[in-house]
């Protein structure tokens, strides 16, 4: 039998043993959540708790269908009129047979419908079960000819439009999975499970799947323009904390400086030379063991006075910290007895190999749960013993996917659930006990660095890169779709390696080029920061370093060009300030796709190698061998002034810009003022 009830402000229908419910949740926005069976409250998810927003229920006179509960025709011929849930600017449709269909509240403009997966069965949500009340979930809805579809995390195929995309739901190196979607329909779309699965998003329908967990569950929000959904996003998911202003300078790294020496004696050259840094980092192996999260003292003498000095020269220590702990650590045994590692359904607590300093042979080190709140109180404490207390709050979080060798999610246990239902939730957690520690110390002016994320990341304060990606001109083409869909996903502090991170030979002038053009890029990237395994190689393991990745590594020409970005981003530090604010305060990205200020633009929807900072500059890259001019497409509703010579253009057309080795095209909105030139 087939029937409509109200309960507890939201609208339920159930029949053949499913229940359906549809909740207002936040402005313009419902959750949706479907099972066999009762709802669950206990499933981790994106998801803030339940605003106190109401919506008006109609559910219309006798509600149940004879001929749905006798299972006879197909759905579509079941008769009645459809309940409908409204919540401001959405409304939601739910036929007698269970189909929903999300529309416009103005105009009824249908933005989202759910399709059957067949005429007679299944229908739009598929519940097939895997055993022990578990099922592998599929939520069906239509495609649309005309859609552009955004987000999604970031992916290295240089795609800003996902459409047409089967993306996998898995937590990878360079793949940061977040189920969230904005469509140019007017709608954005969060699939509110960490488990592991799939979105398709194909021509003939959109399907999401989880292969094992207990409910189907999204949000879905309607906006008049893709800052609207993006603001109801931050609002449901959680905002930024304020980024502090230190972060907005430059940030230097490599793989790796070895010992508080030679870390020392890049930051004083910087300062020699007259050069800006915000940041310098403390990369892997500058431990004794993994897991034991302090500096070895052979190679790092004395770090509170290595950071008294760093702090003398207005620069901040950021020091690595990954999940996996050796079992040589001093902490390996106190973790494995109180149950602090992620579980094996089969086999033991050992979860990859790593040539771990002291190690001969590689060891098969364990991760930590950071789902487990007695995890992330112990870890935090080491950290606070043998980093904080000396002055350190910048923490990068590297591996923590987490990089497991092999990744079977089925075979996991967390103390959230099966590794199949919840392990996508780990990059979140992981910054969570960073976020929170600080929290408790009261510091308010560190963050974390994160190689991956989920839904709600960003509320930990967490800064994400794009991985271990390459070192070529490809490669940095799609780095800007990648970064635009994580700012779209709700990530709004975002960067990458500057030079990719797998080799690039300092001497080779053909390496020096994409490292020039990409250094271009960074300085106008939220975060600005140069990082990578340069050639000459070294084995893994404790006396591994990369190549020389300093800004006067590269040959003189490069430097002089290299030297001059420095600058130019120390002078546009107040308006990225500005825009970080912005992010934290109300969801929308630094970092920005062209259809975010100009969504009357057609054209503007399809640009993938330009973007713009903020709502006033536009920055695009030169992402091909030897160039020295590019084409820009400047969007209609403004004009547009070169940031370097002052001239003029037209918008709603594309330009041919010029951009010889030393110059990134910029353009400035209207009247918009920045100090770019020198």
């Amino acid at each position: 039998m087939n029937t409509f009830r109200e309960s507890d402000g939201g609208l339920e229908w159930s029949a053949h043993h499913e229940t359906l419910r549809i909740e207002p949740w936040g402005p313009d926005a419902v959750r949706v959540r479907a099972a066999m069976g009762p709802l669950r409250d206990d499933i981790p998810g994106a998801l803030l708790d339940r605003p106190a927003d109401k919506a008006v229920i109609e559910i219309p006179d006798g509600s149940e269908s004879p001929t749905a509960a006798a299972g006879l025709g197909a759905p579509d011929a079941v008769a009645g009129a459809p309940a409908r849930l409204v919540n401001g600017a959405l409304t939601v449709e739910v036929s007698p047979n269970g189909l929903l269909r999300f529309l416009r509240t103005a105009d009824g403009g249908e933005l989202l419908a759910e399709r059957p997966a067949h005429f007679w069965w299944p229908g739009p949500r598929v519940h097939t079960a895997t055993g022990n009340g578990y099922h592998r979930l599929e939520q069906h809805f239509a495609a649309y000819d005309d859609e552009r579809l955004y987000g999604l995390g970031q992916h290295q195929h240089g795609l800003l439009d996902q459409k047409g995309t089967v993306t996998d739901l898995v937590q990878r190196n360079s793949e940061v999975s977040i189920p969230f979607t904005l469509s140019s329909r007017g709608y954005g779309l969060l699939w509110n499970s960490p488990a592991v699965g799939r979105v398709e998003l194909a021509v003939t329908g959109t399907r999401w799947v989880a292969d094992s967990a207990r409910q189907i569950d999204y949000w879905i929000t309607a906006g008049d323009t893709p800052a609207d959904i993006l603001r109801r996003y931050a609002d449901a998911t959680g905002h930024a904390p304020a980024f502090p202003d230190w972060a907005t300078g430059y940030w230097q790294c490599k793989l790796r400086y070895r010992t508080q020496e030679e870390l020392l004696e890049v930051a004083r050259e910087h300062k020699r030379r007259g050069l800006p840094m915000s940041v310098i980092v403390t990369d892997f192996f500058h431990w004794t063991h993994l897991g034991d999260w302090k500096f070895d003292l052979t190679e790092w003498p004395d770090p509170a006075a290595m950071v008294r000095e760093l702090d003398e020269l207005g620069i901040k220590l950021m020091v690595s910290v990954w999940p996996s702990v050796n079992p040589l650590s001093e902490n390996y045994d106190t973790m494995l007895r109180e149950g602090m590692f992620i579980g094996n359904e089969a086999g033991g607590p050992a979860h990859a190999p790593w040539m771990d300093k002291g190690s001969r042979v590689q060891a098969l080190v364990s991760f930590y749960d950071p789902t487990n709140p007695a995890t992330r109180d112990f870890v935090w404490e080491k950290v606070r013993e043998n980093y904080q207390s000396i002055g350190i709050n910048l923490w990068w979080l590297d591996a923590c996917e987490p990089e497991l060798r092999p990744n079977h999610p089925a075979n996991l246990r967390y103390h959230a659930g099966p590794g199949q239902e919840v392990t996508n939730l780990y990059p979140r957690e992981n910054a969570r006990i960073f976020h929170e520690g600080m929290a408790a110390s009261g510091n308010t002016d560190g963050l974390s660095f994160s190689r991956s994320a989920w839904a709600g990341s960003q509320r930990y304060g967490t800064a994400v890169w794009s991985g271990d990606i390459g070192t070529d001109f490809p490669t940095l083409r799609s780095q800007i779709a990648a970064g635009l869909n994580m700012g779209l996903s709700g990530i709004p502090w975002w960067t990458t390696d500057i030079g990719g991170f797998h080799g690039g030979d300092p001497d080779d002038p053909a390496y020096r080029e994409v490292l020039v053009r990409w250094f271009q890029f960074g300085a106008f990237c939220p975060i600005f920061r140069l990082h990578g395994f340069r050639i000459p190689w070294m084995p893994l393991g404790g006396e591994m370093t990369g190549g020389p990745n300093e800004v006067w590594s590269f040959g003189e020409e490069a430097y002089q060009i290299l030297e001059r970005y420095l600058h130019l981003r120390e002078r546009i530090r107040p308006y990225v300030a500005e825009q970080m604010r912005i992010a934290s305060e109300e969801g929308l990205p630094a970092m920005r796709p062209l259809f975010l200020e100009f969504p009357d633009d057609e054209r503007s929807w399809t640009v993938a190698d330009a973007f713009l900072l903020g709502p006033d500059l536009l920055v695009a890259p030169v992402t091909e061998a030897g160039a020295t001019s590019r084409e820009v497409y400047l969007p209609a509703g403004a004009r547009w002034r070169c940031a370097w010579t002052g001239q003029e253009y037209a918008g709603g057309a594309t330009h041919t810009l010029d951009a010889p080795l030393d110059r990134i095209p910029l353009l400035l909105r209207d009247d918009a003022e920045l100090p770019i030139a020198d």
